[in-house]
Formats: structure tokens, sequence, C-alpha cells
């Protein structure tokens, strides 16, 4: 004996089919979405860049490395204290500076100065850097980043961009 559907349990089978199938494509479709723009976002451009003020010549004296704060240039107006980032600025000359990031090269942590050693020391896994940004020891797999740094009438400006980690997005 075969069993018989009635036309109102076809109908809710077909509905509920339709519906699995459709919230299946969406699932599919969001689940695609990062990796799609993962892909595509070489293709969109370079991320901004600003130069932005981080003191006056005065306040930096040859041969010191000091930490500088400023806003990063890929923040949005609403992002407040989340934007600000930072930069170990050292000055060699009348107006000649070198500006590493303090992220390092490894997985992004927060290097410190340590000026009796003269070296940069991340507290993550134990990376370490010389004064010229090279590693010296650990995990890092490159040397640290470094930000174009000028004087403009007396001021020291450093032109930001994203956070370097392990790819060469500053010279």
């Amino acid at each position: 004996m075969e069993k018989q559907t009635s036309p109102c349990n076809a109908d809710r089978r077909s509905f509920l089919n339709r519906l699995s199938l459709g919230l299946a494509g969406l699932v599919g479709a969001a689940m695609s979405l990062p990796p799609v723009a993962y892909v595509l976002s070489p293709l969109v451009g370079k991320p901004p860049r600003k130069w932005r003020d981080v003191g006056d010549l005065g306040q930096f004296p040859i041969g010191e490395t000091k930490l500088v704060q400023f806003q990063d240039a890929t923040s949005t107006a609403w992002a407040g204290d989340t934007a600000k980032t930072g930069a170990w600025l050292r000055r060699t000359g009348d107006e000649e500076f070198i500006a590493f990031s303090v992220n390092c090269r490894h997985l992004g942590c927060p290097v410190r100065w340590v000026n009796d050693a003269k070296l940069f020391m991340c507290p993550c896994h134990g990376g370490v850097y010389y004064s010229d940004g090279e590693v010296a020891a650990g995990p890092p797999p490159e040397a640290l980043a470094r930000y174009p740094v000028r004087v403009v009438d007396g001021k020291v400006e450093i032109e930001t961009s994203p956070i370097p980690l392990t790819t060469s997005d500053i010279t």
C-alpha cells in the first residue's frame, strides 16, 4: 500500500526545501565575502598616508630616542583614542630623524626602548632589535618598520600609514 501525501504536506515540504536552500545560499554568500574582499583589497588602492605633527624640533635632543604619539592615517572620525598610534623617534642630526614603528614585526606587540642597553625589546616573545632597528635576537622576521620623517617650519612630522607587521608597507 502506497502512502499518499496530501497537497498541504507537499506544499509545506516544498516551502521548507526552498527556505533551507535560500538560507544555505545566504550563509554561503556571507562566508565568501571576507575571502573575496581580501583577494580584491590590493586592487582598491594604496592605504592613506598623512603627515602628522609630533612636536617642535627643540623637543628632541640629538642622539636621544623618544616615544611620540599621533593619529593613524586610516582612522575614522569617531575612533577617538583608539585612532592613536606611536613611533620611536630618534634625532640623528640638525634636521635628520629616524622613526621606528612601535610594533614588533613578529606579531605586532609594542616594543619598548631600553636606553641603557640601546635596544628595542618586545615583551611578547623575546624579540630584540638593535638601535638601528635591525633584528638582534628572537623570532622577528625583519627589522622594525620605519616611517618617513621631515621637518617643516621647525615642526617634526611623521608620514603615517597603517600599522606595519610583517609586510614592508613603509620604507
